[in-house]
């Protein structure tokens, strides 16, 4: 293994060889032990086992090819590009690289032999390799199939292969499924773990690609029951180590501030509103920590039943907290939490406090001071409000909003700050991306789950049209309409500034664009590299209505609230997700005017779309329900991606799907308290090989 990756300790003593570039690629990707390495699986697998010749070889073909260099140049139209000639003694083809080194020059050198690896073309020059895999000639071919492992800048394919091969070699790879439970899995034909990874990491040439590819494969079968056993092992272990947990009981008393709350608002709750809100006033009264996920679509109304738990635990003598994901979602709720309870927590002597991560000195410890003392009965912010050095009196409520758009080491340090007294605070978490029950059920299975199933009264149907690239002009004129009527405009667009990578009109440049097709006009641009002050002083003129047309990336997908916004308009549409669209589609549509939504896309030159995005569109002009939306998108994308690693932390689920692998969740959950009350060591020898004591990412 070289360097010996997998043998680093984090406690290493300072004098200790710094590491190699290698290395810290290994650490970034997570992979520090041998039993992580050994479950680092392959993307995909490249056939290197035979050379093809390429007289015989078809176009389109991924073919190993060997021979000799006949020619080398460097040509530079229609750009900068090494050409080199390889002939094989039955045809001659030509591999092109507009990205290379000197070193590769040499390597390919006239009168070199080499193999070459890559997908063929012909054409009218000839067949042609774009950027193949080059090696010398010689030597004895693969007797496996080669893998191509997930990597990180720095970290090169040969140097992964050979770090995971090292710690497959080395893992403790025993049983730790008991016998039991092996003859509950029925008739699945189930192989020990041992062969599995390594049949996966080394199939021979005669495996079925097909199999592999759609895990379908015994092998692969073993590896997602084993990893479907541990998921539901450590939800298992963390309901029931809350069961143990202590919070505060909390109640309020008959014409107490939640009463207040609801006399003051000017408007009705909805059924739904009201039902939650009671299933969370039950939760909070109880002595176990409430750990309850409430569920809405956009617009639904679940601020106002966070308001409500927090005047719940208010009332009660306690601190509520809530944290939101972006300043400008924080700065919102900030807002209708202090039009709502600022009047209402002054006649107590207490107020709504500000914490973010850009405050000035100055009103950042004075917001401090009046969090430790018990003054800030409600603390809004972003994630400085986990931050070491903010201190509670007695925080009784956390509530995180947009609970999808945190990592979920921040949700643990949430967690982690929070107990840091004898008692437990309550956890509510909020989300805006409905997921169906079911699997809802299977992801959260430590949480509880509400639904906000119906929206408030008198929004407005947000009409959804279709609209090729090329019909822009048209676009334009719909603004300019929208404006003279006293309307505002959003314009998304995908990206910040150009990008050779993907070819999209860019955020700055759409901004350049309407500023000069509406003269006399207010155009905004809000993204996400601006300073914070910027960030709000244009929102600021937005939500005033001085600026009519704001031009963003996706930055305001959450929270943002102008009633008189009436239009949205997003760029390049096909490029965003079903659930993003729909979140996006949400930001009008919030007062009585008639709103719309245009899907701008752009079919690829002389192509059409790809069929996901075809989906995606269709389904966004079908339905406005959210959480018909969330089942189309589970449909398209599966609850892999659908759910994403819950969201930049340790995935959830890397192998397993909760749909396709039902029958292997159901064994799961039957084996998980079998082998936790009867094989207690053999479960947590099961739960540190899969999660390394990471088990708290599964349940956050």
């Amino acid at each position: 293994m070289p360097d010996a990756p997998a043998r680093t300790r984090r406690d290493a003593p300072s004098d200790a060889k710094p590491l190699s570039a290698p290395q810290r690629a290994l650490r970034k990707l997570g992979l520090s032990r041998p039993i992580d390495l050994a479950l680092h699986l392959p993307l995909r697998y490249e056939d290197e086992t035979h050379l093809v010749r390429l007289a015989d070889a078809r176009d389109g073909d991924t073919v190993q090819v060997e021979g000799e260099v006949t020619h080398q140049e460097i040509a530079y139209r229609p750009r900068r590009q090494l050409l080199v000639s390889l002939n094989d003694g039955s045809d001659t083809c030509t591999l092109r690289f507009f990205n290379f080194y000197p070193s590769q020059q040499k390597q390919m050198a006239v009168g070199q032999r080499i193999r070459a690896r890559g997908e063929l073309r012909g054409g009218f020059a000839g067949l042609t390799m774009m950027h193949p895999t080059v090696r010398a000639a010689g030597g004895a071919l693969p007797q496996a199939l080669t893998p191509v492992y997930p990597t990180v800048a720095g970290l090169p394919q040969p140097y992964l292969r050979k770090a995971v091969l090292a710690g497959l070699a080395e893992a403790d790879l025993s049983e730790t499924l008991a016998p039991e439970v092996l003859d509950q899995m029925g008739d699945w034909p189930l192989w020990d773990l041992r062969r599995s990874l390594s049949f996966l990491h080394q199939p021979l040439p005669d495996a079925v690609l097909a199999e592999l590819e759609d895990r379908s494969h015994p092998a692969w079968l073993r590896l997602k029951a084993e990893e479907l056993l541990a998921q539901q092992l450590s939800q298992l272990q963390a309901r029931r180590a809350r069961e143990h947990l202590r919070a505060p009981v909390l109640r309020a008393a008959a014409g107490g501030l939640p009463e207040q709350l609801l006399a003051a608002l000017p408007f009705q709750l909805t059924a739904a509103q009201r039902r939650v809100a009671e299933e969370i006033a039950r939760d909070l009264a109880r002595e176990q920590p409430m750990h309850r996920l409430l569920q809405g679509d956009v617009g639904s109304g679940k601020t106002v039943v966070a308001a409500l738990a927090a005047c719940v635990a208010i009332e009660a003598g306690w601190q509520c907290a809530l944290m939101a994901p972006t300043e400008i979602l924080a700065q919102q709720h900030f807002a209708k939490l202090v039009g709502w309870l600022a009047p209402l927590l002054a006649a107590r002597g207490q107020r709504v406090a500000w914490l973010t991560g850009g405050q000035k000195k100055k009103e950042r410890a004075e917001m401090l001071a009046a969090v430790a003392s018990g003054e800030a009965a409600l603390v809004v912010g972003t994630h400085a409000v986990i931050q070491e050095q903010v201190r509670f009196a007695r925080l009784g409520l956390a509530v995180i909003d947009e609970q999808h758009r945190f990592g979920v080491q921040q949700r643990l340090d949430l967690r982690n700050k929070l107990s840091e007294s004898e008692q437990e605070p309550h956890l509510l978490m909020m989300s805006a991306t409905p997921i169906p029950r079911t699997l809802a059920m299977s992801y959260y299975a430590d949480l509880d789950v509400s639904t906000i199933d119906e929206l408030p009264p008198g929004r407005t149907p947000v009409v959804t049209r279709l609209v090729s690239g090329h019909r822009r002009a048209e676009v334009l004129e719909r603004i300019r309409a929208q404006i003279a009527q006293g309307r505002q405009v959003y314009w998304v667009c995908p990206l910040i500034e150009e990008s050779e990578a993907l070819d999209l009109r860019n955020a700055t440049e759409t901004h350049a664009e309407l500023s000069e097709a509406l003269p006399g006009q207010m155009i905004g641009l809000l993204h996400s590299r601006m300073p914070p002050a910027e960030k709000r002083a244009v929102m600021g003129l937005f939500t005033s209505g001085a600026m009519p047309v704001l031009v963003s990336t996706t930055v305001i997908e959450v929270g943002v609230d102008v009633p008189n916004a009436s239009l949205m308009v997003i760029e390049h549409a096909e490029r965003f997700g079903l659930s993003q669209l729909h979140q996006l589609r949400g930001r009008v549509g919030r007062g009585a005017a008639a709103s719309a939504c245009v899907l701008l896309y752009s079919a690829p030159e002389g192509g059409r779309l790809g069929e996901t995005a075809r989906e995606r569109l269709k389904a966004m002009a079908e339905t406005a329900d959210g959480f018909e939306i969330a089942r189309r998108d589970l449909e398209i994308r599966g609850p892999g991606e659908f759910l994403g690693a819950r969201q930049s932390g340790a995935a959830l689920l890397r192998f397993a799907d909760l749909q396709q692998d039902a029958p292997l969740l159901q064994w799961a959950r039957r084996a998980a308290p079998q082998l936790l009350d009867r094989h207690p060591e053999l479960a947590r020898r099961h739960l540190d090989r899969w999660l390394g004591g990471r088990e708290g990412y599964l349940r956050a």
